[in-house]
């Protein structure tokens, strides 16, 4: 019979962004914006506390994200607890292109392995990784959630696979976040089941460069990021977000749509001009320079 630890435990989980261009469903980064979770074994029932991002529009129930989530975790390690009590410290926008469901999953999959005793070998790293993949569907997203860094991922035969990669030191971000949402759902509803080959291959290509870019070539990631088979068709649902990013590729900038959109994310270097790039934030718009996250998602 699984048995739990007494007292709260605490866990950070960052945001992330898919794609980076040309990688659809394939590559992820880890950002330094993270939500924090705390949860605690009661007698009974079910307590759930949310601040930040989602406060006034996620439910606080059984169909809470991080709820479900915790409960798939404690069902693998053999039990669930007589009761529960979640709090959710939100600071990943929600609907926004920058992980806030693969955050909740990851986070509440490592909460619930916290309150297990010995729950990191009824569920270790690659366990949880799995589970977070099935829940979430496809792994570009919870991979960098759990491991950190730049990732790349996917499905073979049924098993998820997740590879971390370098990235150059010199490297971070500056993301510009809209003040409406996205929905994923809608996003992938304006692609085509079918692309040009050419345009298959160039993207293959582009995202082969990218591996490079991040890991010591920054000066290809401009040319690196040239996205051919979702950012545009999917310019319908956000066309102010493909204007800034046509505007900063414009410029030079290595600008890409972090992964469903309708967040921008910008690539800079140490020495590129902050201040310059914040500035091109549209009016509502909020702006964040993010350094990359190596940690995934861990204890407190």
């Amino acid at each position: 019979m699984v048995a739990f630890v007494e007292g709260a435990v605490r866990v950070s989980v960052p945001a992330t962004s898919a794609n980076l261009g040309p990688g659809y469903d394939s590559l992820g980064l880890a950002l330094d914006l993270r939500d924090r979770l705390e949860a605690e074994v009661l007698a009974e029932g079910l307590v759930v506390e949310v601040q930040g991002a989602g406060a006034d529009d996620v439910p606080l129930d059984e169909s809470h994200l991080v709820v479900r989530s915790m409960r798939a975790a404690f069902d693998a390690c053999g039990g669930q607890p007589s009761g529960l009590r979640l709090s959710c410290t939100n600071v990943i926008p929600h609907a926004r292109g920058l992980g806030s469901s693969s955050a909740a999953i990851v986070g509440g999959l490592a909460l619930a392995r916290a309150l297990v005793v010995d729950g990191e070998r009824l569920l270790d790293d690659d366990a949880l990784f799995g589970l977070a993949a099935r829940l979430e569907g496809h792994p570009d997203n919870v991979a960098p959630a759990a491991h950190g860094g730049f990732v790349i991922s996917g499905q073979e035969d049924g098993e998820f696979y997740a590879v971390g990669s370098p990235v150059d030191a010199s490297i971070g971000v500056v993301v510009f976040v809209p003040p409406t949402a996205v929905s994923t759902e809608v996003a992938r509803g304006l692609l085509p089941a079918q692309v040009p080959h050419a345009e298959a291959a160039a993207d293959a290509g582009r995202t082969a460069l990218l591996v490079a870019a991040l890991a010591g070539r920054p000066d290809q990631l401009w040319r690196a990021t040239r996205d051919y088979l979702h950012q545009d068709y999917r310019r319908p649902a956000m066309p102010e977000s493909l204007a800034l990013v046509d505007a900063l590729r414009a410029d030079g900038v290595a600008a890409v749509v972090s992964g469903a959109g309708p967040t921008v994310l910008a690539f800079r270097v140490e020495d590129g001009d902050d201040d310059a790039l914040l500035a091109r934030a549209p009016e509502g718009w909020a702006a964040l320079p993010l350094a990359v996250d190596h940690d995934g998602v861990r204890a407190g």
